[in-house]
């Protein structure tokens, strides 16, 4: 076994212990421990202030504030890239909030999609600060986006995968447990289902 790594797990959504994105995201934990030793830092978002005035107005301006205000939401963004950055792995269990992410997943966002800190503006385009790392996506939807019986668009995977490349992230991977809202077997199937799919990635890691 190879030498712990560090998990940072963002944990969006509301439900709290009954949450199935919540419950992926442990399988997805076990497939990692089968490979490494784990050392996790949980971050509930629920909780997650969205950025402010002052946060809007400092990365309006030509450089960054000398100093963020203790408390501040330039201060949180701060911590929160600290926290992204010195992990090895990212793992985001969320569900999927009206076609896309939860709003709890876009406060997130918004606070690390930080020009100067986590990404440069270019004549090319969008260049990425952070070292590349491997991102788990532990997905729930109560409808299906999958396959031929999807009826819903999907703009979370899109989303966060264009979210994260800008910022230096596109080594992605997402498992899905869809169909949360078609009844108690159409669950337990969906999860039988996604056990599966987590369990034969990490076999053939």
């Amino acid at each position: 076994m190879s030498a712990a790594i560090r998990v940072l797990r963002l944990i969006s959504s509301p439900r709290g212990a009954e949450s199935e994105s919540l419950r992926l995201s442990h399988l997805v934990l076990d497939g990692l421990a089968g490979q490494h030793s784990l050392q996790v830092q949980d971050v509930d978002l629920n909780d997650l202030q969205h950025v402010d005035r002052d946060y809007a107005m400092a990365l309006a301006s030509p450089s960054d504030a000398d100093q963020a205000e203790p408390g501040s939401a330039l201060q949180r963004s701060a911590e929160l890239i600290s926290q992204l950055d010195e992990a090895d792995v990212l793992l985001i269990a969320t569900p999927m909030h009206n076609y896309t992410v939860p709003s709890t997943l876009k406060a997130w966002v918004d606070h690390i999609v930080r020009i100067r800190m986590t990404f440069n503006g270019t004549p090319q385009g969008k260049v990425g600060l952070l070292r590349d790392c491997p991102v788990y996506v532990a997905l729930a939807s109560g409808g299906l986006i999958s396959g031929e019986q999807a009826r819903q668009p999907d703009f979370l995977r899109p989303y966060l995968q264009a979210a994260l490349a800008t910022v230096g992230l596109r080594n992605m991977h997402f498992f899905c447990v869809e169909g949360t809202a078609r009844g108690e077997q159409a669950l337990l199937e969906a999860r039988a289902m996604a056990q599966s799919q987590v369990a034969a990635f990490f076999s053939a890691e």
